[in-house]
């Protein structure tokens, strides 16, 4: 009984794994749906990010838990003949599912430490639940101390006041290659999308920039222009034509198919230079074989490792505070869940201290109630239960 987690991410399946666990959200909510119909779980919550797919659970079983959770998302997958599926999967119960969700909410487990675009979404993840009838009390109050502890560590702790995003290393990758982005022209494939958005966000505080923008929903991209900086609108249609012109092109949408491919690219790049192709996507949006063309560097977010990782280790001090902040949240947490699963108890209790008082009074029936304590306590929790009183 309690918390499960399935989790395939970053820190131990590569991108072509991951690509296969990454639902669109429509699927999503199905999985989530089948996993209760199924009685694989009583409880459901999928977070799905260009990093991880992990689905929550609470259940009353906890007989073949895991093995019903991973059937049945290697079965949406259709991944059966992966082999040696069992390197990717990672399986937490208890405690540990539960510190994990804690410490991927305040982005302690992303590949970038201290990203802020997880926190949102794992509420997204949340809301959709919710919405799709997959979560009740347990995984609600669950989901809603990570966020708590989540703005914790942001609050109290310095781990987000440098920003550095997949958003930004995109920017970054892009530099490393080509030097400053003065004067360069920049393509932005799905501008509205989620990622997409902070891309725009951050090309849009590179002075002198040429700034073209693609997106299917255009209405959206459109909504978002920022007046300080200006940047041109394409069809989503027309985006080959222009490709040529380009220095950078970043693409971040949630297509199941290649927004660019070698193919269409090949035939309209006519002028030889350095070009960057960056992409953001899982599954990816860019061709690999992109990269066989002259001049044409192509990464994507596994590319993003090394970059990272000089953040990360200036943030170990951090890391260890923000630790600390969710483990005491974490704590919190699971002295609800202890009290709520002993609700049918405390009411037994209650009604029996009821029935004693009415028979032999009140003081009577509070020292009968300690005695029941002693003898159905070891010594250890009879100890730690007397130790508590003294703290108040």
């Amino acid at each position: 009984m309690g918390i499960s987690l399935i989790s395939i991410s970053h820190q131990n399946a590569p991108l072509a794994v991951r690509e296969l666990f990454a639902f669109p959200e429509n699927v999503q909510a199905d999985l989530m749906r089948q996993m209760l119909e199924r009685t694989a779980a009583q409880e459901c919550v999928m977070i799905g990010t260009c990093n991880r797919t992990e689905v929550y659970a609470w259940s009353e079983r906890e007989e073949s838990i895991f093995t019903d959770m991973q059937n049945l998302l290697l079965e949406f997958a259709e991944a059966s003949e992966v082999e040696n599926i069992g390197d990717y999967v990672r399986f937490y119960g208890g405690t540990r599912a539960i510190r994990h969700l804690f410490r991927v909410a305040a982005g302690l487990d992303s590949m970038v430490v201290g990203e802020d675009q997880i926190l949102g979404q794992v509420k997204r993840a949340h809301e959709q639940a919710r919405k799709s009838g997959t979560c009740d009390v347990y995984l609600n109050t669950l989901f809603r101390y990570a966020v708590t502890a989540a703005k914790k560590v942001k609050t109290e702790t310095d781990l987000s006041r440098t920003t550095v995003s997949m958003a930004t290393m995109a920017v970054k990758a892009a530099e490393k290659t080509l030097g400053p982005l003065h004067g360069k022209k920049v393509m932005l494939i799905g501008a509205s999308g989620k990622i997409g958005s902070v891309v725009l966000k951050n090309l849009q505080c590179i002075e002198g920039a040429e700034l073209y923008i693609t997106s299917r929903n255009m209405c959206q991209a459109c909504a978002d222009r920022h007046h300080k900086v200006t940047y041109q609108v394409m069809e989503y249609e027309n985006r080959y034509e222009l490709m040529d012109e380009m220095d950078v092109i970043i693409s971040s949408t949630s297509s199941p198919h290649y927004t660019i491919t070698y193919d269409k690219l090949a035939k309209y790049l006519r002028t030889s230079k350095p070009r960057v192709l960056v992409d953001l996507a899982v599954p990816i949006d860019i061709e690999e074989k992109v990269e066989w063309l002259p001049g044409v560097r192509r990464c994507d977010v596994d590319d993003f490792q090394e970059l990272a990782r000089a953040n990360n280790e200036k943030k170990q001090h951090e890391v260890q505070a923000a630790d600390q902040i969710l483990e005491e949240i974490r704590l919190d947490f699971e002295r609800w869940m202890v009290f709520q699963q002993a609700l049918p108890e405390i009411a037994q209790l209650k009604t029996w201290m009821l029935q004693e008082a009415e028979k032999k009074g009140f003081e009577k029936a509070i020292d009968k109630m300690f005695y029941r304590i002693r003898d159905h306590s070891s010594p250890e929790a009879l100890k730690a239960f007397f130790d508590h009183m003294k703290t108040g």
